[in-house]
């Protein structure tokens, strides 16, 4: 079993902000797989279904972006799932629109909703970081992550949830880098951004 967390903030209010976009994904995942319908528990909310054969919870909390870790940390318990086996779909300041990377572990670069995670279940679950890019000021970060996505934003977006939605499987079976990979190429063939880009971070 694999428990998949979007990151978000609840509420109509903050529903297409660039801070939302884990809630998107998982959205998507649900959508694109048939999961059950989401229903109220663990301080969120919860869709249950199946992909490639492995049970997969998602979970978007349904605490704002700062207490996450408080519904992450309840459905762990529950499941009896160590860190491992949580993956958390977070937006990412520090890559550019559409890219993405996973990596378990690490840093949590000034993010509440992580910094929240790990001070409840520890540091060693995935992480699939989603490029939102950067407004160039530290002092807009705030009010970057808090606005919606533009207009022209919506194409990747769109975009990206989907490719994620059709490889998520391959997430849910340890294939993370080919699951990366098979991400990277679905979007560079849709043309938000070329062949010979640098894939470095």
């Amino acid at each position: 079993m694999r428990l998949f967390v979007g990151l978000g903030n609840p509420g109509a209010k903050y529903a297409h902000n660039r801070h939302n976009i884990g809630f998107m994904v998982v959205d998507e995942i649900a959508r694109r797989h048939g999961f059950a319908p989401w229903r109220r528990r663990f301080q969120g909310e919860t869709a249950e279904g199946t992909l490639d054969h492995e049970r997969v919870i998602l979970l978007r909390p349904a605490t704002f972006m700062n207490d996450s870790g408080r519904a992450v940390q309840e459905a762990a318990n529950f499941f009896k799932l160590a860190a491992g086996e949580i993956t958390v779909f977070q937006d990412e300041l520090e890559l550019p629109p559409a890219k993405l990377r996973v990596k378990v572990g690490g840093g949590i670069a000034g993010h509440n909703g992580l910094r929240s995670i790990s001070s409840h279940i520890g540091n060693e679950y995935r992480r699939v970081r989603l490029g939102i890019g950067h407004p160039g000021i530290k002092e807009l970060v705030h009010s970057y992550v808090l606005s919606d996505f533009a207009k022209d934003d919506r194409p990747w977006v769109e975009a990206l949830c989907l490719a994620i939605a059709d490889n998520a499987g391959l997430l849910a079976t340890d294939r993370d880098s080919t699951f990366q990979n098979k991400v990277h190429l679905a979007m560079q063939a849709k043309g938000f951004f070329e062949k010979d880009d640098d894939d470095a971070e």
